[in-house]
Order: structure tokens, then sequence, then C-alpha cells
């Protein structure tokens, strides 16, 4: 019971933290500005991460890898948690379970990847049509642009509704259904 308590908190922790690695990586990606609230509030977050490692962690072809990979350690670790947990310490040996935590936390993190995408389409939805002018409004454009884009110049909008976040939402779904 304690033990899935230990891991219940261990994967809160983690998990945010590496949303916020995530959505540091993919800003910087799609260069979304940083000043704003939700890029101050992540930069911020991550900057006691991210920093030392860009010392040591060039970017690859404008990249972030000194965001993206703490992120992917970081499900590493709690891969590793899980696992040591449930088999205990002495359970296997780590020729058979080591690949397994590596591709676990690579699977792992795609799938933040992919839920912080479709919280970033349903987000920038809503602020549509609620609150257009939200200072949320634009950094959440420009970080599902390049998602929406394609789909858009194949889809029309249809009646003035713009269908392609639910289209994008759809197709980041059934992503998650693979991984």
């Amino acid at each position: 019971m304690i033990a899935t308590a230990g891991l219940f908190l261990l994967d809160a922790l983690l998990s945010f933290l590496t949303v916020a690695l995530l959505l540091r990586f993919f800003m910087q990606a799609c260069r979304v500005s940083f000043n704003n609230q939700l890029g101050t509030f992540v930069v911020e977050l991550s900057n006691w991460l991210v920093r030392p490692l860009r010392r040591a962690l060039p970017g690859f072809y404008g990249l972030d890898l000194a965001s993206l990979l703490p992120a992917y350690l970081l499900q590493v670790v709690l891969a590793l948690a899980v696992l040591l947990v449930r088999l205990g310490i002495d359970g296997a040996t780590p020729g058979v379970w080591l690949p397994l935590v590596f591709w676990s936390g690579l699977l792992a993190t795609l799938r933040l990847a992919i839920y912080l995408l479709i919280v970033a389409l349903l987000l920038q939805a809503v602020l549509s049509w609620i609150s257009p002018y939200s200072p949320l409004g634009q950094p959440l454009s420009q970080l599902t642009r390049p998602v929406l884009r394609p789909i858009q110049r194949l889809l029309p909008t249809i009646g003035g509704i713009d269908l392609s976040p639910l289209i994008a939402i759809v197709f980041a779904q059934l992503l998650l259904m693979f991984l």
C-alpha cells in the first residue's frame, strides 16, 4: 500500500516535470514566445535542469535537446521505479529489464507529448470560442499551428467552423492506441 502511494506521488511529480520540459521543448521548436504567463512559468519551472545541461548538450538543428533529454530520463527513472517495486530489487537481471525500462521510458515520453498536444488543441478550441484574445490564445495558436496547418489545407472551414482541431485530436487518439 505504501509502495503504491509512493509510486503515485513519484509518477505525479515526474510526469508534471516531464510535461513542463516537453512544453519548453515544443515551445522552442515552434518558435513560441516565452514572454507570456505560460512561457514564464515553464522557464522558471525547468531552468534549474535545462541551463546546466545546455553547456554540455548542444542543440540539434534548432531542437533543444537539453529540454528533451531530461524529459525522457525522468520517464526512464519512473519506469525503473515501477519495475523495481513490482519485481523487487533482485527480481531479474539487468540485461533483461534494462532495455525494457529504456523502451518504456520512450513510450511514456511519447504518450505525454501526445497528451500535451491534445490538451493544447482543446484549450485553443475552447479559448477561441470563449475568449479569443486571452493571453494564452497566441502561444497556444503558435504551438498547435504546425499540426493544424496541414489539416486546414485539406479541410476548409465548414459554415465558419474550423474542424481541424477535432481531426487532429482524433488522429492523436488513434496514435495513442498504438503506443
